[in-house]
């Protein structure tokens, strides 16, 4: 709603456009006219609309025409005035002022304009039979007033219609001329049913009903009254009303009622209450609430937000299969403006055999869109009305920022749930089906992929001792030379070659070599397409070497050529690793069965530290390769060398208690 109204009385001269507003501010008829009044503010605690209001005189002894033409331009809604007793006075209306405003304004946002017949004191009949073919001439008319600034008759009133005829204009909503609702109205108040039908039945129950009620107008409908309301449906329309609740056609014939009858500001109150503005588009401050995030901290949705996102797709689950089936997705996004999900997005998230986005995948979205443009998570949850369902302030109450990734390195852990990781590799090294991989689709359904419907984004859920996370892998194009800081900025990094190809790993040791040698960032090198035969790298070190000359973990073999949904280990091990970043001092299988997580569940003490540090290295840095996993006499040392370091410290631990 607007924060004030300016409102401009016009007419002919001795029309009492002066005594009006004079009569108005003492509740009097003033002995002597002036001219011109002065501007005049009411103060809003005044107004029944509780706005500031301007009232604005004008004087053609006082003020040239371009004077006028100003104050016509700043106007939110003119009062043309004239004397009931003056006949010239009202072929004046519409020869010469209607014309006039019209020029000045423009033709798609015409100003309101209320017609005042002043001095009614003065006659016994009614101006009404006059005027009214006028106002049904002219659709920017919004009503029309006799009053009498002598006997202070209807001056309140005149202009409370003018307050009203600037907050509650009838135009947007209504055409006069076809005596019905305009399509854009229409079209708002139906995205209110459809979110307002909580569950998607079409139809507003006593309890949805009551629920709409209280988030528009804070009060709850009597039971009576709520039967009061649809028994008016009923005797006007057959289907409005359906199995004793309130139908769309019913919803939309009863504010046609509220506007036809003069209380187009209870519409307005609705539509207002789920973010319109008065051109009936949705406001930015109601889909792009104000949302700060610092610097090195990323977005993610909390737990309300995640309930509310789980109610929305069990509305349009309607055949219960845990998937949304094209017509069931388009039916969700009814209340948008656009389609929001492009073809991609099915390559994006997991899908059942059928491609229907799953409840899973439903979810991957919505936190990969949030963690990407949380702009973007922000309006889409604007369409879905989630601050009035909710009953919170705005939509930004769903979002999560994280702490800075600083300290999270700094204390060695995180609070986190999303991980991106940033796959890197030559063209053609298996990137596409590293990504498809992790979305459980083998080499056979990653062929059936149109070209145009690929996404160079991957997000499901992996569970890290225990704890469900998402890992968000991106594609990034093989460009060596202008790799942006979005390209590196991530959580782990994932370096692909083909073992088939033998110029495929220079390029992943190039990368690595300029942009990750130094970095704190993890990194891991996938030797893709293991199931072909191994070729000798044309690099100066084989990736083997490579990997130990950096201290990175051993190439992790790969292949999504299989009859199954291809293995997950690899893609828990990466989002292990960015949790942890110091991966090379922590497991990375969480098997609960190996040395480490034996010793890591038996080691947790304060005092145990260092010991835990040094046996870590011991034991962790032969863990990761194949041989030693094979080596019975390495489990034997290991095993003894974690029982001699637990007794020895926890004899420190005695001593050190005695000397206290």
């Amino acid at each position: 709603m607007r924060k004030d109204v300016r409102i401009l009385l016009v007419g002919e001269p001795k029309v009492g456009k002066t005594s009006l507003i004079m009569s108005l501010v003492s509740e009097e008829f003033p002995d002597e006219v002036p001219l011109r009044a002065e501007e005049i503010t009411i103060p809003a605690d005044v107004t029944p609309e509780r706005v500031p209001t301007h009232i604005v005189d004008y004087s053609e002894a006082e003020q040239s025409d371009e004077q006028l033409y100003q104050e016509i331009s700043k106007a939110n809604v003119i009062c043309i005035v004239y004397s009931v007793n003056n006949k010239k006075s009202i072929e004046k209306v519409t020869s010469h002022w209607i014309p006039l405003i019209n020029e000045r304004t423009d033709k798609d946002s015409r100003v309101p304009l209320i017609l005042v017949g002043n001095k009614s004191d003065l006659v016994e009949h009614s101006s009404m039979e006059t005027i009214l073919p006028i106002m049904n001439q002219y659709s920017e008319i919004e009503t029309c007033v006799e009053c009498s600034a002598k006997n202070l008759k209807n001056i309140s009133e005149l202009f409370y219609y003018a307050q009203k005829a600037v907050l509650h204009p009838t135009g947007p909503l209504y055409s006069p001329e076809e005596k019905e609702m305009k399509p854009s109205c229409i079209k708002a108040l139906t995205r209110i049913f459809k979110i307002s039908d909580l569950d998607n039945d079409g139809i507003l129950n006593d309890n949805e009903l009551n629920f709409f009620q209280r988030t528009c107008f804070n009060i709850p409908l009597a039971p009576q009254a709520l039967e009061d309301v649809k028994n008016v449906v009923r005797k006007n329309m057959s289907d409005g009303v359906k199995d004793n609740g309130l139908t769309l056609k019913g919803f939309l014939f009863l504010h046609t009622l509220f506007i036809q009858r003069g209380r187009h500001e209870t519409t307005w109150t609705v539509l207002r209450r789920f973010g319109y503005d008065d051109d009936l588009e949705l406001t930015q401050e109601y889909l792009f609430p104000l949302l700060k995030i610092p610097p090195d901290c990323t977005t993610e949705l909390n737990h309300n937000a995640y309930l509310f996102l789980q109610s929305v797709f069990d509305k349009h689950d309607k055949d219960r299969d845990c998937a949304l089936s094209p017509d069931e997705l388009k039916d969700l996004f009814k209340v948008f403006p656009y389609m929001p999900w492009g073809p991609d997005v099915n390559n994006t998230v997991c899908t059942n055999e059928q491609g229907w986005i799953t409840y899973q995948g439903y979810l991957s979205q919505w936190t990969l869109t949030t963690y990407l443009d949380v702009q973007r998570c922000l309006e889409y949850l604007g369409y879905l009305g989630y601050s009035i369902i909710q009953e919170q302030e705005s939509q930004a109450a769903a979002i999560t920022i994280t702490r800075n990734k600083r300290i999270d390195l700094q204390k060695k852990q995180t609070q986190r749930s999303v991980f991106r990781c940033n796959v890197l590799g030559a063209r053609g090294s298996g990137k596409s089906g590293f990504l498809q991989a992790f979305l459980g689709r083998n080499l056979v359904r990653q062929k059936r992929i149109r070209e145009d419907h690929k996404s160079y984004y991957a997000i499901s859920t992996t569970y890290v001792y225990g704890q469900e996370k998402y890992l968000l892998l991106h594609e990034v194009l093989p460009d060596f030379e202008f790799l942006s800081e979005a390209d590196l900025a991530c959580d782990v990094v994932c370096l692909v070659y083909d073992i088939s190809n033998p110029r495929s790993f220079e390029y992943c040791a190039k990368v690595y070599k300029k942009h990750f040698l130094d970095s704190k960032t993890p990194c891991v090198i996938i030797a893709a397409k293991s199931d072909l035969h191994e070729a000798r790298q044309y690099y100066s070190l084989s990736p083997l070497d490579f990997c130990r000359k950096h201290k990175l973990h051993p190439p992790q073999l790969f292949t999504c050529n299989t009859a199954e949904a291809p293995s997950k280990d690899i893609y828990t091990k990466l989002t292990t690793m960015a949790m942890y970043p110091h991966a090379k001092l922590r497991c990375m299988c969480s098997c609960n069965r190996c040395t480490y997580c034996i010793c890591h569940n038996l080691l947790n003490s304060e005092l145990m530290r260092s010991v835990k540090a040094k046996f870590y290295s011991a034991v962790l840095n032969r863990h990761m390769t194949q041989a030693d996993l094979k080596n019975s006499t390495f489990w034997l040392r290991a095993s003894v060398g974690a029982t001699v370091f637990a007794v020895l410290g926890f004899a420190m631990y005695k001593a050190l208690l005695k000397q206290r």
